[in-house]
């Protein structure tokens, strides 16, 4: 049986969030962030909100996290494609904004809240998986 053919996303889905921490020892990880996923043109459009910084860090640091993040946005939606061929890409991504560690945060942290943020605007839009999503590193 095949799955009916579908757009992602359906419709606008406003502040997304996604939170990747891991404290299995050292190194630990943790990101936080706040996304829009939006209808656009097939494809994925990222960019990040002017207001996405982060008090006392590089912009040079803070703008590898943004790239991190939208790697990890296009490598689960890529995923997407794959295990759903029925489904068309076209979604303009707004990443809003991001919560940092000190130490924790670095860009696979990023790169990981990334592909949850998809999940969580999946789940949104079509409500949860039929089965567990597999878990990320």
């Amino acid at each position: 049986m095949t799955a009916e053919p579908r757009t992602f996303p359906p419709r606008p889905l406003s502040a997304v969030k996604a939170v990747y921490a891991r404290q299995a020892g050292c190194p630990s990880s943790f990101a936080l962030t706040v996304a829009d996923f939006e209808p656009w043109e097939e494809g994925v459009q990222f960019e990040t909100a002017d207001a996405c910084t982060v008090p006392g860090w590089p912009d040079a640091e803070v703008a590898e996290l943004h790239a991190a993040f939208g790697s990890g946005v296009r490598e689960e939606l890529e995923e997407l494609a794959k295990l759903n061929p029925g489904t068309t890409v076209a979604v303009a991504v707004v990443l809003r904004s991001i919560k940092v560690h000190e130490v924790d945060s670095h860009p696979r942290a990023f790169r990981q809240a990334g592909r949850q943020a998809v999940r969580n605007a999946l789940s949104e839009a079509y409500g949860p998986p039929s089965k567990p999503w597999p878990r990320l590193p």
